[in-house]
């Protein structure tokens, strides 16, 4: 008997320029308002927690947040819309939570928009609370919409 390795697993790894591309186009997919291939780069020069998550080489999701003074700030969660419902956006938020807590921070922070219902289920499935508004944070169809500000404790 010899010993195979599962390739459709899915493997976490870190995000790299190259990964640019198919994540803008998961990201347009997925979003009305989506980032920009700028803020992608932006984010990597920075030095942020980029990471992908993706099976046979085909990246499903990836998560972006920055650490730093004990908190770190989830700054983009995002999965390929024909994987929804598989519980792709649970692993990701998992696996950058726990780089989170390896960088020693205390609170996870988010904005999020009330419309997105599905996010927001995420994240209160997952031990986060409302804390504030920001209003008029996203851009939308007629003008602005509010983001709701969550945290969890990582303690």
């Amino acid at each position: 008997m010899s010993a195979q390795v599962n390739e459709a697993l899915p493997r976490f790894r870190p995000m790299v320029e190259a990964d640019i591309v198919v994540i803008l186009e998961i990201e347009e997919s997925a979003y009305t308002h989506p980032w920009t291939e700028t803020i992608f780069s932006d984010c990597l020069r920075a030095g942020y927690c980029c990471w992908i998550l993706e099976a046979e080489g085909f990246i499903i999701g990836y998560g972006i947040m920055t650490v730093g003074a004990g908190e770190c700030h989830l700054l983009n969660l995002c999965v390929r819309p024909a994987m929804h419902r598989r519980g792709i956006g649970g692993r990701l938020l998992e696996h950058l939570t726990d780089l989170a807590r390896e960088h020693h921070a205390e609170v996870m922070l988010l904005e999020v928009r009330p419309s997105n219902a599905v996010a927001r289920r995420l994240y209160y499935n997952n031990g986060f609370n409302e804390v504030g508004m920001r209003r008029n944070y996203y851009p939308a169809g007629n003008g602005r919409e509010d983001a709701l500000i969550m945290a969890r404790s990582l303690v």
